[in-house]
């Protein structure tokens, strides 16, 4: 069998489909796609291979496709000797292929198994990531030169300075609304006064540590999972490993100081816009501002403000925790970035929900 330098071409005739040249694997591959589309599904096929100088496994695989795109009688015309030694044999290596194993979908106990290993596997990744993560707590306090203050700087402005805005008008219209929803009542009982009372309590307890836990959750707690993901994914958590940097220590301990310390931050801005929204209110019920503000300091204490500030940290502490953990624990994919952080957002709200109501029995049981 001659073999030449001149590149495989294709052309097609009438009654034939010409494959000339060289058909070896760089020739194939150029020529694959234009070959499969120049053959009609389901018509008699002729392969005119005259003027083809030499052909191996990989020419034969093109003719072997063409074959089986027409799906009927196909017929070989002008080969060479050599040329059609080699597509026999890999006519006849084809045809003693093992048929494919079907594949069985797995049965319920074999899927409810590994859902639940999955699950175990998941719940081992997030106590590893918290273990670390309170080793590296520890090392920051011994040694708070080693924390990045202005990356933490950074992470304290955009979860605190630039979520001001959003929380203050939330926290003002909760107020507004609150006492619009709580005048209507009261007032038939003349206890329109104390409506006062009932929004500034319940903002200091609850409402105020409980929405501005959300707010962080939804804006914080998602961009931690997504800057964290998206670094998993580019590898540059595997680059920090190698240069012998500590990714916990360098990514996720600014980001959960910024979210702890500035959780009070947030909660002092949600209770005080609150508490505008139902003066305003209650000023434009008649009410002067001297009797609300008398209201509001007889019956709230400090341990109302401080035991939503408390509730705040804990709250700000567990959303940049599930944050950080599920962007280190980002799969692969163009999904994992966008699944990691819908996790972070959702895991966040439910375990605020969670500890507040463990709060809830807590402060019972206190008296406070």
């Amino acid at each position: 069998m001659e073999s030449t330098t001149a590149p495989a071409t294709l052309t097609r005739r009438d009654d034939a489909l010409a494959l000339s040249g060289r058909l070896d694997a760089r020739s194939v591959a150029a020529l694959w796609h234009e070959a499969l589309a120049a053959v009609t599904p389901a018509t008699p096929l002729t392969i005119d291979l005259s003027g083809c100088t030499y052909c191996d496994v990989s020419g034969s695989a093109l003719v072997l496709a063409l074959e089986e795109r027409a799906g009927a009688r196909t017929t070989l015309r002008g080969a060479e000797p050599g040329v059609a030694r080699v597509i026999d044999r890999a006519r006849e290596a084809y045809a003693r292929r093992p048929p494919p194993h079907p594949v069985a979908p797995p049965g319920l106990a074999v899927a409810i198994g590994e859902a639940v290993v999955g699950k175990v596997q998941d719940l081992g990744d997030r106590i590893a990531i918290l273990g670390r993560t309170a080793t590296s707590a520890v090392l920051t306090a011994v040694n708070p030169r080693s924390l990045r203050w202005p990356d933490t700087l950074h992470q304290a402005e955009e979860v605190g300075s630039r979520a001001l805005p959003l929380i203050c008008m939330i926290g003002f219209l909760f107020g507004l609304i609150l006492a619009f929803q709580s005048a209507i009542p009261l007032r038939q009982f003349g206890a329109d006064i104390f409506v006062a009372n009932l929004v500034a309590v319940s903002v200091f307890r609850e409402l105020g540590p409980l929405l501005s836990a959300v707010i962080l959750a939804a804006r914080s707690g998602s961009a931690f999972a997504a800057e964290i993901g998206t670094m998993k994914v580019n590898e540059e958590i595997d680059a920090l490993t190698t240069m012998g940097l500590d990714p916990i220590r360098f990514l996720v301990m600014p980001r959960l100081i910024a979210a702890i310390t500035m959780m009070p931050v947030l909660i002092i801005a949600m209770n005080l816009s609150a508490v505008a929204g139902m003066a305003t209110v209650m000023m434009s019920l008649g009410f002067p501002w001297a009797a609300i503000s008398i209201q509001v300091v007889t019956w709230t204490s400090p341990a109302d403000v401080l035991g939503g500030l408390i509730k705040g940290l804990v709250f700000g502490a567990v959303v940049a925790g599930i944050g950080c953990s599920r962007g280190m624990s980002t799969g692969v994919g163009p999904r994992a970035v966008g699944e990691a952080a819908t996790a972070a957002v959702v895991g966040g709200i439910v375990a605020i929900v969670v500890l507040d109501g463990i709060f809830a029995v807590l402060f019972y049981l206190m008296g406070w």
